[in-house]
């Protein structure tokens, strides 16, 4: 039975970091299969847009692996299983659901068809707002729970709590400053797209969301395990 249930937590630590491994590697992985497969170094103005390149294989895989991963985790409880599946839903609404494309493509960093869907558009962009809602709310509420209070938990349970909030707050961050950005400052400062805001901001997300699940499954501030917790 001690068996069983070691295979069984390894398992779960497994399976938690491999999420956190496709979640950081992505943004890499898309701008250098750009570069090496596309022969396209323009960094694109977000990661949706790598659809419309010749990486859009590769980033609708790796969008579908992790919702794969998130289907597979079960978590402690009804909580956890409803917070993945609603983040693994809408991971696959967002690779299945791209973001538009107008322009002629003209290069091979934007060698595909246009696509001009305007109700395409609205769920990939709602898809994603909730995904990462979801994904924030699982390393702010359900990763920093514990069976005991805060003043007798573990000094790593403790450290990995302080890296669940800060992964937390900075995909909320990223999100109001990417809401700041589509509903202002993308008028008023349009000079700004030079600099890929967007991607950027995306990516922060990304790695912090990364981040936080490599954290709870124990890459830092590890203790022996005693079960799927942490």
């Amino acid at each position: 039975m001690k068996k069983m249930n070691d295979e069984m937590i390894v398992s779960y630590l497994t399976l938690r970091k491999t999420i956190g491994y496709v979640a950081v590697g992505m943004p890499v992985f898309l701008v250098v299969g750009s570069v090496l497969v596309g022969d396209c170094a323009e960094i694109q103005h977000s990661i949706s847009d790598y659809y419309h390149t010749q990486m859009r294989d590769g980033l609708v895989g790796t969008i579908c692996a992790i919702s794969f991963f998130l289907f597979a985790y079960k978590g402690y409880d009804v909580r956890d299983f409803r917070a993945t599946r609603l983040a693994a839903v809408s991971a696959l609404l967002v690779a299945f659901f791209p973001t538009i494309f107008t322009g002629t493509p003209v290069t091979p960093c934007n060698d595909v068809r246009p696509i001009e869907n305007v109700l395409v558009k609205s769920i990939h962009f709602i898809s994603a707002l909730i995904f990462f809602l979801t994904l924030s709310y699982i390393s702010l509420f359900l990763f920093t729970r514990s069976s005991r209070s805060p003043s007798h938990q573990p000094r790593p349970k403790k450290a990995r709590n302080r890296i669940y909030r800060i992964c937390g707050y900075i995909m909320l961050g990223c999100l109001g400053l990417l809401a700041l950005y589509f509903f202002w400052l993308e008028e008023i400062y349009p000079q700004l797209e030079a600099y890929n805001p967007v991607f950027w901001l995306e990516s922060a997300a990304l790695w912090a969301f990364g981040f936080s699940w490599l954290t709870k499954g124990k890459l830092f501030y590890q203790k022996k395990a005693t079960g799927p917790a942490g």
